[in-house]
């Protein structure tokens, strides 16, 4: 039998149809204990936290060590002791949650929380790239940290998970908002956000044809409103007619028709997109001045700038304000009105990706091996890598492609 598998060898390798197959190289997993902390929120009106109780379970059953500060879930409705019952460690001090490798947040950390940093931590929250400044990026470079912005981070789609799940919320809410405005109770024009039998529909206009005007034209649509959606990019407004399904008018940005509908409508929804960072103002004063008493105006975007000349930023606790009769909502962060649900979303948005960190055996190691990742980070080891923030403050900046081909 040995000499018979030894001729049959002989033939395969004379044979001129069969040929060496190239396999791919084996990637070795070094998986690795991370140390996660998840520090109180401290911004004004920041409701979310980044992981559920849930999540914290299946990590700290991979042997992830997870502190998380006393109180952090309370606004999120999770208690410390679901937290402890998953594997946490709850901490009563700030300082000891920075005690971990990595600390998770949602907001920015402050200047006083940038000085419990110490050279080679790993920072993963918010940018908000229109309210950054100088000094905090100087703040963070000095630490020497690694700093990755959760709404930079791409996925294998080359869309942004963290972006998209923040607008769905944003979308499904702000019509939610509208209705509860539009309502005498809250001394709007008493009608209802929709129509019936034998009553007009309301009229809704939407400026921006993202993921948050999708959400928001399907649930305006779902009440029966009648609705017009405007943006200035023709496949975006044909992704939109295409996703939703339904007959629907969109135009672009064309301001004598945009201006014409505004002043007819019962609510107007600004969702554009910045280009590159700056929001130009859409809508103005004059416009506004001439709606229908009792309108709505909701300006998602209000942490960019506003697209309406009169928008002015409101928070939760004291969410809209009067101008020319027309009620302006104007609150920056939308999502934390349902923190619970937004919780789960970035749960299972940062599930995986601590995961990912551990399955290669840290930061490092994942960013040479995963370039969706590299799109997130704005400070590598104490250099600022953000082209467009180099660009905003006149820094330098060095290609995080090239520093890390240069450490393998």
């Amino acid at each position: 039998m040995t000499q018979k598998f030894a001729v049959d060898l002989g033939k395969l390798a004379t044979s001129p149809a069969l040929y060496p197959k190239e396999s791919m190289m084996a990637v070795e997993e070094r998986r690795r204990s991370l140390s996660i902390g998840i520090p109180k929120e401290s911004s004004f009106q920041e409701n979310r936290i980044g992981l559920t109780p849930d999540a914290v379970k299946q990590l700290t059953d991979y042997g992830h060590r997870i502190r998380i500060e006393a109180g952090a879930g309370g606004p999120s409705k999770f208690s410390d002791n679901e937290y402890s019952e998953a594997g946490a460690k709850i901490v009563y001090s700030t300082e000891e949650v920075y005690e971990a490798d990595i600390i998770l947040k949602i907001a920015p950390p402050t200047y006083e929380e940038v000085e419990y940093f110490r050279p080679g931590q790993t920072l993963i929250s918010a940018l908000q790239f229109g309210s950054l400044t100088a000094d905090f990026v100087n703040a963070l470079l000095r630490k020497k940290i690694n700093a990755i912005s959760f709404e930079l981070i791409r996925d294998k789609s080359e869309s942004k998970p963290v972006v998209r799940a923040m607008s769905e919320i944003a979308g499904s809410t702000v019509m939610l908002i509208a209705a509860e405005y539009l309502s005498s109770s809250n001394e709007g024009k008493g009608v209802i956000l929709g129509g019936i039998t034998g009553v007009a529909p309301s009229k809704v206009v939407i400026m921006g044809a993202g993921t948050v005007a999708e959400y928001a034209a399907r649930a305006a649509l779902g009440l029966g409103a009648e609705v017009k959606v405007f943006d200035n990019h023709i496949y975006k407004l044909r992704r939109l007619k295409h996703n939703i399904g339904a007959p629907l008018f969109t135009s672009t940005l064309d301001k004598a028709v945009l201006y014409h509908e505004i002043r007819q409508a019962d609510v107007v929804i600004g969702a554009l997109v910045a280009d590159e960072g700056h929001m130009p103002c859409m809508v103005e004063e004059g416009v506004v001045a001439h709606m229908n008493p009792g309108s709505i105006i909701i300006d998602v975007c209000i942490d960019q700038g506003g697209c309406f000349e009169t928008s002015e930023m409101t928070s939760h606790s004291r969410p809209v304000f009067r101008k020319y009769d027309i009620i302006h909502y104007c609150v920056p962060n939308i999502a934390s009105r349902v923190p619970r649900t937004a919780t789960q979303a970035l749960s299972n948005i940062f599930t995986p990706i601590f995961n990912e960190f551990s399955k290669y055996g840290g930061i490092n190691e994942v960013l040479f091996m995963n370039e969706h990742y590299r799109s997130g980070v704005y400070i590598y080891k104490g250099s600022l890598t953000n082209s467009q923030i180099a660009k905003k403050f006149g820094m330098r900046y060095k290609e995080l492609g090239l520093m890390i081909a240069v450490r393998n």
